[in-house]
């Protein structure tokens, strides 16, 4: 949230797009600001995947969550190919859809073979709706109800078990004939320098099984009929930039695989998580898709090796860098206020109700005005929602040109962790999300209307007047 732009010469919002000096490259989406498509036509109006943004606000309204489906596509496929290029066994790449899950998302995901990581039984039955394979879908969470255990056994999904309480809860439901198909979560232990809320390897964390239980977790899962072990899991975080901390993942991954074989476990498949990064801003600095693939591949082959063990199917579940450079969040620019020699806060039609990541994280973006690409950046601001909330700001010192009411700001990399962590707050619908393709949009998201706010609230008869 409180981020200055770097000194220096600064030219307009065209500087933002992606560079294309060599046609051969393949560019890895979380390496760019904006979708991969991003275009400026007709001198200063910004254009994805073939759409002008302006037109498609005319269309569907603001705020609006444009994805560009060339962008998902084209990370999902540097991370398929990479996984297969670098490791000699099996792998397979799993969305981690709590970044974005909706039926669109998930099929686009499917249809370049990803399989989906989900958390909840909502994002359970919104895969399977969305035609995901069940034999492609994990099932995590550190407090699955019974009722989401049920439906994934009954839907034959793979649930990653988090804790003592689920495995005795899957025991207690499982039926005799049916083994459950499960994987161990496991905290590893290992540091990386990511935000507090969003660090989750770490041993202070609600995530996994403790390593000190790890014989007495093997021991009881070796010892229930009822219960599949297939493979072990970790994650120790989101938005990492350092590549030694998902080096020493896999290294301490394998040690467990060859332990779990002591007590008579077929253990086949090593998930290593997600967690890389993607670039918000022009100073982050993240490793390619490859690279980071590369990088993993190399450490559990050679660990494999070193331990005299055959190699793991191995899954990886990114999210955010599949999806957050892929969509841009459309808003129309209404008021504005100067507080002399302090700041000018310019405000848009959103805020904290379709991106809370600012307010809960700190977060940073950039931005740019749809419909002035070409404009000099002359002018620095502060971009705050319309919430009743002081600490609903968007972007501090955003650099910008000139803004005038009915302008359209565009917020970069918002396809992750913003419309699925939106909230009513304010009562404020929900915004519209389109796809888009060589110059197609479509609706993947209807826009909430006042009528869907009170659709599930219920006036007592005595409160009637």
């Amino acid at each position: 949230m409180v981020s200055t732009h770097p000194t220096g010469v600064q030219h307009s919002g065209s500087q933002y797009l992606p560079q294309r000096g060599d046609t051969s490259a393949n560019p890895s989406p979380n390496q760019e600001l904006l979708p991969l498509t991003a275009r400026v036509h007709d001198h200063h109006l910004l254009e994805i995947g073939g759409c002008d943004v302006t037109t498609l606000v005319e269309q569907f309204g603001s705020p609006l969550y444009i994805l560009d489906e060339e962008t998902l596509r084209s990370a999902s496929q540097q991370y398929r190919d990479a996984f297969k290029q670098y490791y000699k066994g099996e792998s397979q790449v799993l969305y981690a859809s709590k970044a974005w899950n909706c039926l669109a998302v998930c099929a686009i995901a499917a249809s370049e073979g990803l399989g989906i990581d989900v958390v909840s039984g909502g994002e359970l039955y919104t895969a399977l709706q969305a035609g995901v394979s069940p034999n492609k879908i994990y099932l995590h969470g550190n407090n699955k109800s019974r009722e989401e255990l049920i439906l994934a056994i009954e839907s034959g999904v793979t649930i990653v078990a988090d804790n003592w309480y689920e495995l005795r809860t899957l025991v207690e439901i499982a039926q005799p004939a049916q083994p459950i198909r499960i994987m161990l979560r496991l905290t590893p232990g290992i540091e990386c320098h990511t935000h507090e809320y969003i660090r989750t390897g770490h041993l202070d964390s609600k995530f996994g099984f403790d390593p000190n239980d790890l014989n007495e977790v093997f021991t009881f899962v070796s010892q229930q009929p009822a219960l599949n072990c297939v493979g072990v899991h970790a994650h120790i975080g989101s938005q990492i930039f350092e590549r030694q901390p998902h080096q020493d993942l896999a290294a301490v991954m394998v040690q467990w695989l060859r332990d779990a074989g002591k007590y008579g476990l077929n253990i086949t498949e090593l998930n290593v998580g997600g967690g890389l990064g993607i670039k918000y801003i022009e100073s982050d600095d993240p490793p390619s898709i490859e690279e980071w693939v590369k990088a993993i591949c190399e450490v559990i082959q050679e660990a494999c090796v070193s331990e005299n063990l055959p190699l793991p199917k191995l899954l990886s579940e990114p999210g955010r860098s599949l999806i957050a450079t892929a969509c841009v969040t459309a808003y129309t620019i209404g008021s504005s206020k100067v507080i002399p020699e302090i700041r000018t806060y310019v405000a848009i039609d959103g805020g904290m109700s379709d991106n809370p990541r600012p307010i809960t994280y700190q977060s940073v973006y950039r931005a740019v005005i749809a419909n002035k690409m070409s404009s000099p950046l002359t002018q620095t601001v502060t971009i705050a929602g319309k919430h009743c909330e002081s600490g609903d700001i968007l972007i501090k010192n955003a650099l910008l040109p000139k803004t005038e009411p009915g302008d359209i700001l565009v917020v970069m990399g918002t396809g992750a962790y913003n419309y699925s962590m939106a909230s009513n707050y304010n009562r404020l619908p929900r915004p519209a999300a389109v796809v888009v393709a060589n110059g197609e949009a479509n609706l993947i998201l209807q826009r909430e209307t006042y009528q869907d706010l009170i659709r599930q609230d219920r006036l007592p008869e005595r409160l009637k007047k």
